[in-house]
């Protein structure tokens, strides 16, 4: 009991030296703007059929070489397509059987957001309490925006969010980038955007944002507060 008691006081103090560490360290940006699936949320997209469907059928529909699937549908989305629109289009393309699966798509998006990502809730509320504002700007729908924040109090962070269908402009074009700039009053060379995707990295910096592509939170949490 008293090893273990002593291991138990070892560890306190090691965590509470860490957190005098970032209570005094100084961020290195003012800001901090997240994508949202593949850096604050796990996003996958196949749990939202999964069970409802045998697995060949669940891979017919998820078939990234079909020129009018789901890819195509969700960056659709992205830009402003409403799902009934979304929805008709398909069925035009595959037939009402195989239409009535992207409804349950729809209908079951929440199944898709698993978890946070390990890390970022942490990463999250210590930018906060060291005074750095953190922002979202993501390629998703309005209503996944909702459900996903309904389901991870922590994303109540974000001072705001730019959401892709909302301003009909999806990364990487330069100006959703900019849109985000004007509307939360950003210093982009104060300013670090984190995006798992490569090409949304490079055009952030030709807007002149600082940008980085998200390999996990210790990543993040070099770049910004140790």
């Amino acid at each position: 009991l008293s090893s273990g008691r002593h291991g138990r006081l070892a560890i306190q103090r090691r965590t509470m030296k860490a957190m005098e560490r970032t209570a005094h360290t100084t961020p290195r940006y003012t800001d901090v703007i997240f994508d949202y699936c593949g850096v604050l949320i796990d996003w996958r997209a196949r749990r939202t059929i999964e069970g409802l469907y045998p697995p060949g059928v669940v891979d017919m529909f998820f078939d990234p070489a079909d020129p009018h699937g789901v890819a195509y549908y969700d960056d659709l989305a992205d830009l402003g397509w409403s799902e009934e629109r979304i929805i008709a289009d398909y069925e035009r393309e595959h037939g009402p059987a195989v239409a009535w699966i992207m409804r349950l798509y729809f209908e079951f998006q929440r199944l898709g957001f698993y978890d946070m990502i390990e890390g970022m809730p942490t990463l999250m509320r210590d930018l906060h309490v060291r005074g750095v504002r953190l922002w979202g700007l993501t390629n998703f729908t309005v209503r996944g925006v909702c459900e996903m924040h309904g389901k991870y109090p922590w994303l109540g962070l974000l001072g705001g969010t730019v959401i892709s269908a909302q301003e009909g402009v999806a990364k990487p074009d330069p100006c959703i980038y900019n849109i985000a700039i004007g509307r939360f009053h950003l210093d982009p060379a104060q300013t670090l955007f984190v995006d798992d995707n490569a090409c949304n990295v490079l055009t952030a910096r030709a807007a002149g944002l600082q940008a980085v592509r998200f390999e996990s939170a210790a990543q993040i949490r070099a770049l910004t507060l140790d």
